[in-house]
């Protein structure tokens, strides 16, 4: 498999979480948390900027909001989603081995749900 230089995956990493930045619906884009139906438990909200430049190919989050009334439910997915509430990327939610990982992924209606960091890192 190919691999890629430093500047290449600093360019994907860019290119994909610019993305978030995009649209005018919202103010900032959006971390959505979701069960394994599709159905939301929590929605985080970016800054704008979502992300900061790359490096190494890693983008690191810029402060991301805590979410104070949280729907509720057992979150197995995620969405980042655009300041329109399109999709940019999609992964997985748990306690390990996830691409997002929470303390408990068992979520109460009306719990805070904080997330203290989020990267995206490109593909070597």
């Amino acid at each position: 498999m190919p691999t890629h230089s430093t500047a290449v995956r600093n360019g994907v990493a860019d290119f994909v979480v610019d993305q978030l930045d995009l649209g005018t619906t919202n103010a900032t884009g959006a971390i959505v948390l979701n069960t394994a139906g599709d159905v939301e438990v929590a929605t985080l909200l970016f800054s704008n900027p979502a992300f900061g430049a790359s490096a190494a190919g890693v983008a690191t989050a810029a402060a991301i909001a805590d979410d104070t009334s949280a729907t509720g439910g057992t979150t197995t997915k995620c969405q980042l989603v655009d300041r329109d509430g399109t999709v940019v990327v999609e992964g997985t939610v748990g306690t390990s081995g996830t691409d997002i990982i929470l303390s408990t992924n068992v979520i109460p209606v009306g719990a805070t749900v904080e997330l203290t960091a989020l990267t995206y890192t490109a593909p070597a």
